[in-house]
């Protein structure tokens, strides 16, 4: 485990409260050229939450609007939209440079019972079976640039292991679709906000890659800029984030320079707990 990385994680979305309704947080002091979108949507649901009693989540709708700056704090204003009885409504600016980053819209609503179905999850092998990788990789290649390699095996919050194990420096045509077991590496308070932040933070990680496969390139490859565009989810269980989830991805298509993928979240009992849909930017540079 690399509770160190975690609870660093965990510091990053503490965020400070400035004001009522505005917050501050901070990046991880890495080499980023821009922020993790992850961060950014799970730092902007922290700020949703801490203006919500007695509610949870159960959507969250974002846009990327502009490259985050890792090396100065961002700002988060939260609008209170508004506060029913059953349902919550919260929108969330994030801004740097005095400009919008990013932004959310997030509604939360009082637990209650109602009728209940779910797709089956998929017959996978047991985490404990797959080999024990940090982010994407079971292992380095040993052709990878240094600077790249040192990127990859620095310490990371969340723990993934591939089904389908995918050579990102040298990958191959195959169908749209990769599934990971994820969890955080650690162990988390138990706040059930924490959880789906963790979780919002991670389900950023590898579900672009998704609509990349069967075009066999990769975030290493120059020839195309990636980010993501927008991110939705709907949180329907409660669940542990330092728990393994299988997160289950497909790409139903690509086009106009973008990829559109989904991603189902399950228990390792087979609950269905989070559903996520994610476009992002697939786009050719202009030869030099």
């Amino acid at each position: 485990m690399t509770q160190k990385a975690l609870d660093e994680l965990v510091a990053i979305l503490d965020l400070e409260e400035l004001e009522v309704n505005i917050f501050r947080g901070r990046s991880p002091k890495e080499d980023r050229q821009r922020v993790f979108g992850g961060q950014v949507a799970g730092q902007a649901l922290v700020a949703a939450g801490r203006t919500v009693e007695a509610s949870v989540v159960h959507s969250l709708h974002a846009y990327f609007l502009r490259p985050g700056d890792p090396k100065i704090p961002i700002l988060y204003e939260v609008d209170r939209i508004r506060d029913g009885k059953s349902f919550t409504t919260r929108r969330v600016v994030a801004i740097q440079h005095g400009e919008a980053i990013f932004h959310l819209s997030a509604s939360f609503q009082r637990p209650e019972p109602g009728l209940e179905h779910q797709v089956p999850m998929p017959e996978v092998p047991d985490p404990e079976s797959l080999p024990y990788g940090k982010g994407r990789f079971a292992k380095i290649p040993p052709d990878m640039p240094e600077e790249i390699k040192k990127w990859l095996q620095r310490p990371r919050p969340i723990e993934i292991r591939a089904l389908d194990p995918i050579d990102y420096m040298k990958p191959q045509k195959r169908e749209p679709r990769q599934r990971f077991w994820i969890r955080a590496d650690g162990r988390l308070p138990d706040d059930p906000l924490l959880h789906q932040c963790v979780v919002a933070y991670a389900s950023d990680m590898t579900l672009l890659d998704t609509a990349t496969l069967p075009h066999a390139i990769s975030w290493f490859d120059p020839r195309f800029q990636m980010a993501s565009l927008d991110h939705a989810m709907w949180f329907h269980h409660p669940f542990r984030a330092d728990e393994w989830l299988l997160y289950d991805q497909e790409s139903a298509a690509a086009s106009g320079a973008r990829g559109f993928s989904t991603g189902r979240l399950f228990t390792r009992d087979g609950k269905l707990v989070v559903s996520v849909v994610q476009e992002g930017l697939i786009r050719m540079r202009a030869p030099r």
